[in-house]
């Protein structure tokens, strides 16, 4: 070791002495976070409104900050720019063979609308808009799906529980946890299940799922059960 690492060494040792037990946790390692740095990660907005910051925004203000900073990949009225998503229109199209998915036509809550373009947009910008930045845009999105129709429409944290999107009866709880099996109190079986090997039931050139181009052999694929 040459003699201008020992002294950093000695120097970087003595630091980790003196912040120990400043740092000590648990594992001997870390610190508990100040409640400075859990505000500013604790952003989330729930379906009954908690986590709602104070602030108001209208559909005119909404409407003039989305057209600078969203339009350009979803569209003026929310239609979608190349592959860019939809936001607006699809309503009745959700038992169509392509449905169309936007915020008037799928989205559960509000409150998914407002925590998502809050925590993610604008897109390579994320968390730079204001509370009432973001109310706006929300208004605004409200506007072009028909949910409101008032042009002086102004969305707040006091009024923002009043409003419900049109498909929020269709999401249910997941009861996929709460199976038969358990209910009849019997243990599940988490290996080894199935009595019977796998078998092929279809090729997946029947399935039509395979391209022409290539070999026969090779694009014989299948199915399992």
């Amino acid at each position: 070791m040459s003699r201008f690492r020992k002294p950093l060494l000695a120097a970087g040792l003595a630091a980790l002495v003196v912040a120990g037990p400043a740092l000590a946790g648990p594992l001997g390692i870390g610190r508990e976070a100040t409640p400075e740095e859990i505000a500013a990660w604790d952003i989330d907005v729930r379906p009954d409104g908690q986590g709602l910051p104070e602030g108001h925004g209208t559909v005119a203000e909404g409407q003039t900050i989305f057209e600078e900073k969203c339009a350009a990949c979803h569209g003026v009225f929310g239609e979608g720019e190349g592959r860019w998503p939809e936001l607006a229109g699809g309503q009745g199209t959700l038992q169509d063979e392509r449905p169309v998915k936007t915020i008037g036509s799928f989205w559960p809550y509000l409150s998914t609308v407002y925590d998502y373009v809050h925590r993610a947009m604008p897109f390579g910008d994320a968390e730079s808009l204001t509370p009432d930045e973001v109310y706006a845009l929300v208004a605004y999105l409200l506007y072009l799906n028909d949910i409101v129709t008032d042009e002086d429409f102004e969305l707040s944290k006091d009024n923002f529980g009043t409003i419900r999107l049109p498909n929020e009866a269709n999401f249910i709880d997941d009861p996929r946890p709460d199976t038969e099996v358990l209910k009849a109190g019997a243990e599940p079986c988490m290996k080894d299940c199935k009595a019977e090997p796998p078998r092929i039931t279809m090729r997946a050139r029947i399935l039509d799922v395979t391209p022409d181009a290539g070999n026969d052999e090779e694009n014989a694929g299948g199915s399992v059960d």
